[in-house]
């Protein structure tokens, strides 16, 4: 079980590089209707009735996110002032998570109620890390099996988390790419290519999925080993 969860690590590093290089690829291909990623941006949620949704400039690399607590589509320098298939491709996914706000869109809403639990359950789990390596008697003060449930039950919860996340990720991606396709925004190909950042971008979030699937297991198999 340990050689897998290594596994795990390593692929997930080698889609990291490979997502990385696809977008440095992308970021390289100029987009025909030569509109930035703000200006995509703006575009496709006027063109979906969204008008309460701002568009944000926001430090640092692949840091594009959308965040529904104050409704803004926060794009990474590159992509906000980019004009390219990578910087089209970023943007309209963004969108597609504001599309999905806007629409309720039930397994957005559902991963937004989870975060407060996977917040508490990420810094519990690093807390009992912490003290088992410093050997501060966590095992010694809890018998090892009520760790364990501990464990299984916290990592249970960011489990569930990452699964929810997929159906979320995978739908922005598709809602961006049928915008690029129909509006004109982006040709065939460019199309094409934005779809294939996407599926990668996609891919990170479904190794880290199966990672922690395999952690829960490791978990639930310490705890039958010791019956």
């Amino acid at each position: 079980m340990i050689v897998i969860l290594l596994a795990f690590m390593l692929i997930g590093f080698l889609v990291q590089n490979r997502l990385k290089s696809k977008f440095k690829k992308y970021s390289n291909v100029p987009l025909q209707t030569g509109l930035s990623g703000r200006e995509i941006a703006i575009k496709m949620l006027q063109d979906n009735g969204i008008t309460d949704v701002e568009v944000l400039s926001t430090p640092g690399k692949l840091t594009d996110h959308y965040d529904p607590r104050n409704k803004t589509v926060n794009l990474s320098p590159e992509v906000y002032n980019g004009r390219s298939v990578a910087a089209a491709a970023v943007a309209t996914h963004e969108c597609g998570h504001a599309l999905q706000h806007a629409q309720a869109y039930k397994w957005l809403e559902f991963r937004s109620a989870m975060v407060p639990a996977v917040s508490f359950s990420s810094r519990a789990m690093s807390f009992i890390f912490l003290f088992m390596i410093l050997g501060m008697g966590v095992t010694s003060a809890f018998n090892f099996e009520t760790v364990i449930w501990v464990m299984i039950i916290l990592q249970a919860i960011v489990t569930a988390f990452t699964l929810v996340t997929l159906p979320v990720e995978y739908d922005a991606s598709d809602r961006a790419l049928v915008y690029l396709q129909q509006s004109g925004v982006a040709g065939t190909l460019e199309t094409t290519q934005a779809q294939d950042a996407l599926r990668w971008a996609a891919n990170t979030y479904l190794v880290a999925a199966l990672a922690s699937l395999t952690q829960l297991a490791y978990y639930i198999m310490l705890l039958v080993a010791r019956d």
